[in-house]
């Protein structure tokens, strides 16, 4: 019987064993990957060198992308790899730093998500006077530091549990969900009641953010100039859009029984939560 004390590497699956489908998803991964890199880039650039940029609508954008940014390059350039190859290894303690990354820059991001709507929704009228740069320096560390303690719970929960269903993780990433099917003993029980906990605060921290939206539509539809609802609305849904898909997907990921629901769909929604949020913000 292996455990943590033993275990010295874990093997992520290929997207398919179907040369052309390895094929299509090599091809796309790199769109993907470049359009994000690219388009994130050129966000933190611009907002770093316009001097007429640096207020706080646009602090807090540098800092998504920063975190997108970081975050897309922890899943995607090793699932340009897997996806030419049936299965590929990965350390024990690279899959420890997969996992942690992704989980910090997650939370990271939907804290500062949370933090900023907010203040815009809730003290409208005070917002330049609020959000001052110490206020906005502040927010953006307490976001980082909210992700790193969270991301340090998950991960210390997951890594100290005891491994027996073998070293074959059942996804192209290191990722929670996966990694507790091989679990042998009932101590992952433990990160099982703090998903449930994160995920309830995450499901709040979205009726927020959509409470927020909705005062935000309210206000729209007294505009007069119908110029003016359509670029609300096409700034504002697609938002929404992206951020539900995310909530939803890792809601579905992380809640659902280990044992259910087919391999296909595990690929599927983690591609969903993983890796379209961080290229479809920069064009949002």
């Amino acid at each position: 019987m292996s455990d943590q004390t033993t275990m010295t590497k874990f093997l992520l699956l290929g997207f398919s064993d179907v040369w052309e489908l390895q094929i299509l998803h090599f091809v796309v991964f790199p769109v993907l990957y470049l359009s994000s890199l690219v388009g994130n880039l050129l966000i933190v650039t611009a907002i770093a060198l316009d001097h007429h940029l640096h207020i706080p609508m646009y602090f807090f954008l540098m800092n998504l992308s920063i975190l997108d940014l970081c975050s897309v390059s922890v899943i995607i350039p090793k699932s340009m790899v897997i996806s030419l190859m049936n299965t590929r290894s990965i350390s024990y303690s690279g899959c420890v730093a997969q996992v942690f990354f992704f989980l910090f820059f997650a939370s990271a991001n939907f804290a500062l998500l949370t933090y900023d709507q907010y203040i815009a929704i809730c003290q409208p009228l005070h917002y330049e006077m609020v959000m001052n740069s110490a206020a906005c320096v502040q927010m953006a560390a307490s976001a980082w530091i909210s992700g790193i303690l969270n991301s340090a719970l998950h991960t210390g929960n997951t890594f100290t549990i005891s491994f027996c269903g073998g070293n074959t993780v059942d996804q192209f990433i290191c990722d929670v969900p996966q990694l507790l099917k091989l679990a042998c003993s009932d101590s992952y029980l433990s990160e099982v009641g703090v998903i449930v906990f994160s995920m309830c605060l995450a499901f709040s921290c979205f009726v927020f953010i959509t409470m927020s939206y909705v005062q935000i539509f309210r206000g729209v539809l007294r505009i007069p100039s119908e110029q003016g609802w359509h670029k609300a609305f096409s700034t504002c849904l697609p938002h929404l859009t992206v951020v539900s898909l995310l909530v939803c997907t890792a809601t579905f990921a992380y809640l659902k029984p280990t044992s259910s629901s087919a391999s296909d769909l595990n690929l599927v929604v983690a591609v969903l939560y993983s890796v379209l949020p961080p290229t479809m913000n920069p064009i949002i």
